[in-house]
């Protein structure tokens, strides 16, 4: 019997439907890297088909609906991965071509012993999705946000700001990098932009992060302009002593640490804190490193700063992990908002009498945010807020609110420049005497 050599194409998808498999399980999504796809352009299109699949997800799931009268099959492998991937690039990837989305749907459906017996569902499936390709590319933007937020933010962020985040989630995230210094020629170098502070943005590139100038040398760290803004807001002296609560994977320590400050980085995942050290020997800065739990920790003296990134529902990074959003319930949230609590009153007791704590979320819930300010100062006698002023927030003033505290989100253009930012929420607190 001749050799009959494997479709060209059928391992990429085959490898993306299983990622993607894992993604619509519950996994966050990893961006497919050399041990898994060793040729840079295929790994360059199955990183297309599964961003495209999971930043379409909303839409997807109407054509789905529309197009399997009896639903999704059950236990049918990576049948409903592939159709996703398929329905994609039939759709909203018309420059891949429709021949192959079939043929490679198909066979890839046939290697998959709990889905072979649905090739041919499959097949009539993807060639009534081609049918209707012009319809179905015409679905509203609506669709891309659940309904599990979107009413929500509507009623905070507004009509206009929603639209961009619909906008923010197609398009993706650019690359923003925090320098270590302040280089014009290390700029150019990595055909960057100026943001805000110290923030860099690389709009496109074409190598991985470890390959770009200066990552060697430990020059920058990887840091989105609203993850950055947090570690700024201490205001403290240089050598005051910084907990950083919750701090792997490090890239706020390590500007603690550029600002001058003496800092203890702590969390509570030892292989999570494996890496925050790795990151600053690469940096060639040194903090003490405690693993423990935030909620429980006895600090040995009080510290004169408290960085706290509390765990949150992170639907603010949905640019990057479009997935979030889906993944999440109000439930969630719920849970995340009461441990939130519990790290913000410990915070506190960790926090020296003329101290200042910083809170932040990478969350656009006001339950995480504007809520739990509301909860803090009515609940924690010992707190007191320290409005965030305008001018603290150079070329990003409109997200300072008239009460003191930043909330950003996808829509926002910080200094003026395009590529948006994730959704954070910072407030900065203080002792009140009586604490």
């Amino acid at each position: 019997m001749a050799y009959k050599p494997e479709p060209a194409g059928l391992k990429l998808r085959l490898i993306a439907a299983q990622r993607l498999k894992s993604v619509l399980a519950g996994d966050n999504f990893v961006p497919l890297g050399a041990t898994d796809l060793a040729d840079g352009r295929d790994r360059a299109l199955a990183n297309r088909l599964i961003t495209t699949a999971l930043r379409r997800q909303g839409q997807l799931n109407f054509i789905i609906h529309a197009l399997l009268e009896k639903g999704m099959p059950g236990k049918s492998g990576t049948f409903e991965a592939v159709l996703r991937l398929s329905l994609a690039q039939l759709v909203f990837l018309p420059d891949l071509g429709a021949h192959s989305a079939l043929f490679l749907a198909v066979e890839a459906t046939k290697r998959d012993p709990k889905a072979r017996h649905l090739s041919g569902l499959m097949n009539a499936v993807l060639r009534n999705a081609q049918a209707n390709s012009a319809k179905f590319g015409m679905l509203s933007d609506d669709l891309l946000i659940p309904d599990t937020f979107g009413d929500t933010w509507l009623t905070a962020y507004g009509e206009e700001a929603i639209d961009a985040f619909s906008d923010a989630l197609l398009a993706g995230a650019a690359l923003d990098l925090t320098l270590k210094n302040d280089d014009q020629d290390l700029i150019d170098s990595l055909g960057a932009e100026r943001v805000i502070a110290d923030t860099v943005r690389i709009e496109e590139r074409d190598r991985p992060v470890e390959a770009l100038p200066g990552f060697a040398e430990g020059r920058w760290w990887v840091q989105d302009a609203a993850s950055a803004i947090p570690a700024r807001l201490l205001g403290l002296e240089p050598g005051a002593r910084v907990l950083d609560l919750c701090a792997a994977p490090g890239g706020k320590t390590a500007q603690l640490i550029k600002a001058g400050y003496e800092v203890t980085a702590l969390d509570a995942d030892a292989k999570r804190m494996e890496r925050l050290s790795e990151n600053l020997t690469r940096l060639n800065y040194t903090a003490e490193t405690v693993v423990a739990d935030a909620g429980k920790f006895e600090a040995p003296s009080p510290f004169k700063g408290v960085l706290l990134d509390a765990p949150c529902s992170a639907t603010g990074t949905f640019r990057r992990h479009p997935e979030v959003i889906w993944h999440r319930s109000v439930g969630d949230v719920a849970s995340r908002v009461r441990l939130q609590r519990a790290l913000l009153t410990n915070a506190l007791r960790c926090l020296d009498r003329d101290g200042v704590l910083i809170y932040c979320v990478c969350s656009l819930e006001p339950a995480e945010g504007e809520e739990q300010v509301d909860w803090a100062l009515q609940s924690l006698p010992g707190l007191k807020l320290l409005p965030i002023k305008p001018e603290e927030m150079v070329g990003l003033e409109a997200a300072v609110s008239a009460k003191g505290l930043v909330r950003t989100h996808p829509g926002m253009m910080p200094g003026g420049r395009a590529g948006g930012m994730d959704g954070f929420f910072v407030a900065r607190f203080g002792r009140n005497e009586i604490g």
